[in-house]
């Protein structure tokens, strides 16, 4: 991107503070967000919101090992986790609200959202699952977790333009055109 994408601008508030904010107001608790690359910066951004922040120092080998550090601040209290990204400012508070009625009105360990053709976060992840994280090569992630666990998951279905991420600058200037329409 050439910046730090959970700094533009998404209607008036960073890319991190629209995220956790819908997290938060989606009624997630904890809301546990997991920084990297500028954690001072983004810190700064939500300071004032809900949530525990963690740093991953190794925040440069790739989103398994903040996936990790973010398990691992679960409370033995919870039944399960919810999992999203900081980049997709199309997942809404109702949203999260239905994927957790979903997970509660289902037997299902694993509820994963379904945009047309495409499964992508948030996914919830019942505790059964956290201990098959474990990868062969001693990594921590949840594609494996999801594909092992697809045939018994619970699916709840959103329109493909909630799948919108930014990864380029081309993604911000798409997001940017459906946030003014």
């Amino acid at each position: 991107m050439g910046v730090n994408k959970l700094l533009l601008d998404i209607n008036g508030e960073s890319m991190v503070r629209h995220v956790v904010s819908r997290a938060v107001g989606g009624g997630l608790d904890p809301v546990v967000v997991v920084l990297g690359f500028e954690a001072d910066r983004l810190q700064h951004e939500i300071e004032d919101l809900k949530c525990v922040t963690i740093v991953n120092p190794d925040y440069r080998g790739g989103m398994n090992g903040s996936f990790r550090l973010g398990l691992e601040q679960v409370p033995a209290r919870a039944i399960a986790a919810l999992v999203m990204l900081g980049d997709m400012p199309f997942v809404s508070e109702a949203m999260l609200r239905e994927l957790v009625t979903r997970y509660r009105t289902s037997e299902a360990a694993l509820v994963l959202s379904r945009y047309g053709h495409a499964t992508a976060p948030p996914t919830i992840f019942d505790r059964s699952l956290f201990g098959r994280f474990e990868t062969g090569d001693g990594e921590v992630g949840g594609k494996h977790v999801v594909m092992q666990n697809r045939d018994s998951a619970a699916v709840v279905d959103w329109p493909a333009r909630a799948l919108i991420d930014l990864d380029v600058p081309l993604d911000y200037e798409r997001v940017k055109t459906h946030l003014a329409a």
